[in-house]
């Protein structure tokens, strides 16, 4: 029987990159880069995270210049960035882009990115599901012609991983596209446009399997992001509410708002078992698909009500920009769509358990 429990190892990471969001990242410093008219990349948290730790190598075999590492200590990682709402391409490119090149077997970029050398970013929509069609750019005279759009943190990427008309994936420099930054909900993870105007690219190999694989990883993943999400608007509304008084006694010792908080817990607490769940299937291959898609069938609702209860229950501070929940909402209600809604994986589980919604299409429907 596979374990879910946090093994010592995981609780060891986790520590350490809890210390160092809380001396280098923390919500006010995030807040403070997502007003400022700058970068809102940390790129000195990136550099300590992804390279002195090596953090963005925990995927990719030693024998490649990486970790050794899987899924489940990738996890935890992400858990504590969402827990921090951290501005770092970890996700995109310490996971997404490198199973894409694990995939192809780009040894070459995978030794960059494990080295924290390079960020790599896949040239897909944020909202592209692992089941859904591919966007592609065109190949014409040897070069890249077109647009690809709504493709997260491409504006702190070296190396874009682009999927063309002729079934390759191919990598771009950076310096040699059009990156159009776009407005945003998710302040702390920009998208963007990437213009390819006769650019030089290398083909990899075959980008239908690798961006599948990268997308489902991604969107495996992400349920753990948003279980770092929900975890902390939990512990910081239960935190307030012992400290705010109403009527001489603190809010939180009022009945009804200890139900709404217990039935957010017993939520997070589903979440956890399907985010750990993902994670494990992932890094030991059984039923990856199915894991995949019931964490996110899930992840999505509890992470955006997590995040709406605790700004309500924050009262006038959390209707403030000054307070960074609006952050913590931002972040949930944009992964809510990222590689895929809740509904598109629901179908996802339904197809994979043979069940299909009425007449064909559309939800499906679950009796009994």
């Amino acid at each position: 029987m596979t374990d879910l429990l946090y093994s010592e190892e995981e609780d060891a990471l986790r520590a350490a990159v809890r210390g160092l969001l809380a001396d280098r990242g923390d919500p006010a410093s995030v807040l403070a880069r997502a007003e400022s008219a700058g970068p809102v990349h940390d790129p000195r948290l990136w550099k300590t995270l992804a390279g002195e730790m090596g953090l963005a190598g925990l995927l990719i075999p030693e024998e490649r210049g990486g970790q050794g590492a899987s899924h489940r200590e990738a996890a935890v990682v992400l858990e504590e960035l969402g827990r921090a709402v951290a501005p770092v391409p970890y996700l995109t490119s310490a996971v997404v882009a490198t199973e894409a090149l694990l995939a192809c077997g780009a040894d070459d970029l995978l030794a960059e990115l494990a080295s924290a050398a390079s960020v790599g970013v896949l040239c897909v929509g944020l909202h592209t599901a692992p089941t859904a069609g591919l966007r592609t750019v065109r190949v014409e005279n040897g070069t890249l012609r077109g647009e690809l759009t709504g493709v997260a943190d491409a504006v702190a990427a070296d190396v874009l991983l682009v999927p063309a008309d002729d079934g390759g994936l191919y990598a771009v420099a950076a310096a040699d596209v059009t990156v159009v930054p776009r407005v945003s909900l998710d302040l702390t993870r920009p998208v963007a446009t990437v213009v390819l105007d006769g650019a030089a690219g290398r083909r990899l190999g075959e980008a239908a399997p690798a961006v599948r694989r990268a997308l489902r990883a991604g969107a495996g993943l992400l349920a753990s992001e948003q279980l770092g999400v929900a975890d902390w608007a939990l512990t910081e509304t239960v935190r307030y509410l012992k400290e705010r008084t109403q009527f001489n006694r603190p809010v939180g010792g009022f009945q009804a708002l200890k139900h709404r908080l217990a039935q957010l817990w017993l939520e997070i607490a589903h979440l956890r078992a399907a985010a750990r769940a993902a994670a494990d299937a992932l890094a030991t291959g059984v039923e990856p698909d199915l894991a995949v898609a019931v964490a996110q069938a899930y992840a999505a609702g509890v992470a955006v009500r997590a995040t709406e209860e605790a700004l309500q229950l924050h009262g006038g501070i959390g209707m403030t920009w000054e307070h960074p929940v609006h952050l913590y909402l931002k972040r949930a209600k944009a992964d809510s769509i990222a590689y895929g809604t809740a509904g598109a994986h629901r179908e996802w589980v339904g197809g994979l358990a043979d069940l299909v919604g009425p007449g064909g299409g559309g939800e499906v429907v679950v009796r009994g």
